[in-house]
C-alpha cells in the first residue's frame, strides 16, 4: 500500500536525506560524544539535589542502605541514582478509618462516606452477651522515626489496621452490648489506644498513637427498629422511676414533719396536763392543810370563792326578801345582759340576825315599789 507525502515520518525523511557514503564519521563521532557528555552533565545536575517539604523528613539511601535522615529544605546527594530519598510525613497526623471510608467532601459540599458491605465486615462485632453491634472508629497516629517506619515492617498500614481491629474486637467482646452502645464508649476508646500503642511499640515501628475515636456505635440495620423500641421502653421505665422517686421525696419528708408535729403537740399536751394536775394536787393539799387547821373559816372562804366565780356569769341578780312583792321591770335597760334571775328563797322563819347576815353577804339593789 502506497502512502502519500503526508504519511511519511519526519524521522524517516531525515534519515533518508543523510548521505551515508560521503559522511565524515570522525567529525560526527566527536559531536555525538560531546552531546552525550552534555546530557550526562545535565542528568547529573538534575539528580544531585532534592527538596524536602515542611510537613515531613526524607530518608536518604545509598545503594539500599540508609545514610541520612534529612529535615525540610533543600539538600544535595550523589547523582545518577546512587542516592535515593524517600519522603515520610512526620509532621502530619495520619489516620485509618474502620467501618467506613471518606470518599468526598470539599469546602462547598458535604463530606460523603462509603459504608459498603466490605466495610461492615470489619465493623460488625460480637459483644460479651452475644449481641452484634456495628462499631465504626478512627485511629490517628504520627510517625516519630522515619527509618523505623519504612523498614521495620513490610506493610505498615495493613499492620496498623490488623492490630487496631484485633484490639477493638477483644475489648468489645469483653463488654456488654448495652454498655458498648451507651456508657462505655469513652472507656473503650481509651483502652484501645493504650493497648494498640503497646503492640506497635513492641513492633518497634516508630509510630505514636494520637487518638482512637468511636464514630458511630449502633446495632445492625435489620434489628434497629426492635432496638429503638427497647430503648424507648427503658427510657419510659427510667422516667417512671424518677417520677416515683420525686413523689417519694415529696411525701416522706412531709409525713415525717407531720408526725414530728403531732408528737411534739402530744408532748406539749402531756406536759400541760401533768403540770396542771401537779398544781391542782399541790393546791388541794394546801387547802386540806388549811382546812385541818381552821375548818369553818376555810369552808366559808371556799364558799365565797365559788360564788365569786359563778356569779359574774349569771348577769344581773335581784334578791327579794321573803314576803315582798317582785319588782316590776320598767324598761329594758340591759339589752345585752341576760334576763335577771329572781332568787326567791322559801318563806322560812328566820331570825333578824340571820336576815341581817344574809343581807350582809349579798348586795341588794333597790327597785321601784320596794321600801
Amino acid at each position: 500500500m502506497s502512502r502519500g507525502p503526508r504519511d511519511n515520518n519526519p524521522i524517516e525523511e531525515w534519515v533518508s536525506q543523510i548521505d551515508w557514503k560521503n559522511t565524515n564519521w570522525k567529525g560526527g563521532l566527536g559531536s555525538i560524544i560531546v552531546f552525550g557528555v552534555f546530557l550526562l552533565l545535565v542528568w547529573g545536575a538534575m539528580t544531585s539535589y532534592y527538596t524536602v517539604q515542611p510537613e515531613g523528613q526524607a530518608v536518604v539511601k545509598r545503594f539500599g542502605r540508609v545514610v541520612a535522615v534529612k529535615p525540610p529544605g533543600l539538600h544535595f546527594k550523589l547523582p545518577f541514582g546512587i542516592d535515593q530519598q524517600t519522603f515520610v510525613p512526620t509532621a502530619r497526623v495520619l489516620k485509618q478509618e474502620f467501618g467506613f471510608r471518606t470518599v468526598g467532601g470539599s469546602r462547598n459540599s458535604a463530606t460523603e462516606y462509603d459504608k459498603g458491605f466490605s466495610r461492615q465486615e470489619e465493623s460488625l462485632m460480637l459483644t460479651g452477651d452475644l449481641k452484634v453491634v456495628d462499631v465504626e472508629w478512627v485511629v490517628q497516629y504520627r510517625v516519630d522515626d522515619p527509618n523505623k517506619y519504612l523498614h521495620q515492617v513490610r506493610d505498615i498500614e495493613q499492620t496498623i489496621r490488623d492490630a487496631s481491629e484485633a484490639v477493638m474486637r477483644r475489648i468489645v467482646g469483653n463488654s456488654l452490648g448495652s454498655d458498648v452502645l451507651t456508657i462505655k464508649r469513652v472507656q473503650i476508646a481509651t483502652t484501645a489506644k493504650e493497648e494498640l500503642q503497646e503492640i506497635l511499640t513492641s513492633f518497634d515501628m516508630g509510630i505514636t498513637i494520637g487518638t482512637v475515636e468511636l464514630q458511630d456505635v449502633t446495632p445492625p440495620d435489620p434489628v434497629k427498629p426492635a432496638f429503638n423500641e427497647v430503648n424507648q421502653a427503658e427510657q419510659e421505665k427510667e422516667r417512671m422511676i424518677n417520677e416515683a422517686e420525686k413523689r417519694r421525696n415529696q411525701m416522706v419528708p412531709r409525713a415525717s414533719g407531720e408526725a414530728k408535729q403531732l408528737i411534739e403537740a402530744a408532748e406539749g399536751y402531756r406536759a400541760q396536763r401533768v403540770n396542771r394536775a401537779t398544781g391542782e394536787v399541790a393546791r388541794f393539799k394546801a387547802i386540806a392543810d388549811e382546812y385541818r387547821n381552821s375548818p369553818e373559816v376555810t369552808r366559808r372562804r371556799m364558799h365565797l370563792e365559788m360564788i365569786d366565780s359563778v356569779m359574774p356569769s349569771l348577769g344581773r341578780v335581784i334578791v327579794v326578801e321573803p314576803g315582798q312583792t317582785s319588782p316590776i321591770p320598767l324598761m329594758n335597760l340591759d339589752a345585752n345582759v341576760p334576763s335577771p334571775a329572781v332568787l326567791a328563797p322559801q318563806a322560812t322563819p328566820q331570825s333578824p340576825a340571820s336576815a341581817s347576815s344574809t343581807g350582809g353577804q349579798m348586795s341588794r339593789p333597790r327597785t321601784a315599789g320596794q321600801r
